[in-house]
């Protein structure tokens, strides 16, 4: 059987290609695909930006849903790109893309316009984009998306079987809305966290030797005593002229202080590791020397039946290590202490309490509850509450020799 069969012509009914058609097609298909994918890896993320999007426009009713609904953006997103590409579905695709990037673009107009939101979240955190950046990305989307839209009726697709073309746009599917699924069960398949396997915390907690701090400009209003003449001067300017020797002039209220070139940003600038007291235990917790589980819950009052018993087995497997090995072991959680005393009536925890703020132990395992291997401040290994090991496993790969 020819290939030509199963395949149609690139080529229009008149014999020529539709270049800037295929331009557009390649472009979008492939940045949908993109974008779908790399949020797609780490739907929590995308989910917790979500949440900022639902509080702005008063449907916080929806944050308990926003991973789920995460999946299924970024699950359109691919098959929306896939089928564009192999043109299956030509009109259906135009039309959904043509909403999907009108919606979009709404967004991040409004985020960036209103300064609601510091960042739409279109590429997750491999890629941060601000809002007015985000807004100009959709603008040019919005352009080809709509010459794509003009010229839907010539998308013809490549794969002509009917048969095949159905099975690929099932696996596409699959593929689509399996990924997102994966990841919120067993963790992000690419970390782009600062808390990903390898990192040391607290190299990323200090600005390094000879690192760009950020530079401010200081706005002086001057006032003549004697004209009543009043201008503006910037701190350069007020040293270079040296205003000061001048008594005719004074500085009036205030300097207003503006940021004019970002610099070096301390990757981890917002963990604060305290007890109950509000003594800091950052350094000591994140320094130790020894084998540290640092099993996090950002609430534990929305722990569902199922993540209960996946951390009573957590508990359970570090309370039978530390029987036999040096180890400590600690929850961190953004829970009042109130909460924090009921769940450890209820497990009888091993777990040694400490608190952070909500926005760090989000980034440190995409999973509530979740689990940080640490040693001598280096993330060795990430479970989520599903993947977490066997006492018999972890002692296999991480304890062996190393009793008391």
């Amino acid at each position: 059987m020819s290939n030509t069969s199963y395949y149609a012509p690139i080529k229009s009914q008149n014999g020529k290609t539709d270049v800037l058609l295929w331009i557009c097609r390649i472009f979008v298909g492939l940045l949908f695909i993109f974008s779908g994918f790399i949020k797609a890896n780490d739907p929590t993320g995308f989910g917790y930006k979500l949440q900022e999007f639902f509080h702005v426009f008063h449907t916080d009713f929806l944050n308990d849903y926003s991973t789920w609904i995460a999946v299924v953006i970024c699950g359109f997103e691919i098959i929306l790109g896939a089928l564009l590409l192999l043109g299956i579905a030509g009109r259906k695709v135009a039309w959904g893309l043509l909403l999907l990037i009108i919606f979009f673009t709404f967004l991040t107009f409004y985020a960036a316009f209103f300064e609601v939101v510091s960042s739409c979240g279109c590429f997750g955190d491999a890629i941060p984009l601000t809002s007015w950046q985000s807004f100009g990305k959709d603008l040019i989307l919005l352009a080809l998306i709509l010459v794509i839209f003009i010229k839907k009726e010539r998308i013809t697709p490549i794969i002509k079987s009917s048969f095949t073309s159905n099975l690929v746009t099932f696996f596409i599917v699959l593929a689509s809305f399996g990924i997102g699924i994966y990841t919120i069960y067993f963790l992000p398949i690419i970390d782009f966290l600062p808390y990903k396997v390898g990192n040391n915390l607290p190299s990323l907690m200090e600005i390094p030797e000879g690192a760009s701090p950020d530079e401010y400009e200081h706005v002086y209003t001057l006032k003549n005593k004697t004209t009543g003449e009043s201008k503006t001067m910037n701190d350069k300017e007020y040293m270079s002229q040296k205003i000061w020797e001048d008594e005719n002039w004074e500085i009036v209220g205030e300097p207003t202080t503006k940021l004019i070139k970002k610099g070096y940003q301390v990757p981890i600038s917002d963990l604060i590791i305290s007890d109950a007291e509000g003594n800091d235990y950052t350094k000591d917790i994140i320094g130790n020397p020894y084998y540290n589980f640092v099993v996090t819950s950002v609430d534990v009052t929305k722990l569902s039946p199922t993540d209960f018993l996946a951390l009573d087995r957590i508990n359970q497997t570090i309370q039978e290590l530390s029987k036999e090995f040096p180890l400590r072991a600690i929850l961190l959680t953004a829970s009042s202490s109130d909460d924090v005393n009921y769940l450890n009536d209820q497990l009888d925890l091993v777990l040694e309490t400490f608190y952070a703020d909500a926005i760090p132990l989000k980034s440190m395992v995409r999973s509530n509850p979740g689990v940080m291997l640490l040693q001598n401040g280096v993330v060795i290994k990430k479970w989520s509450k599903n993947t977490f090991p066997t006492k018999e496993e972890l002692v296999n790969k991480y304890f062996k020799g190393k009793n008391g």
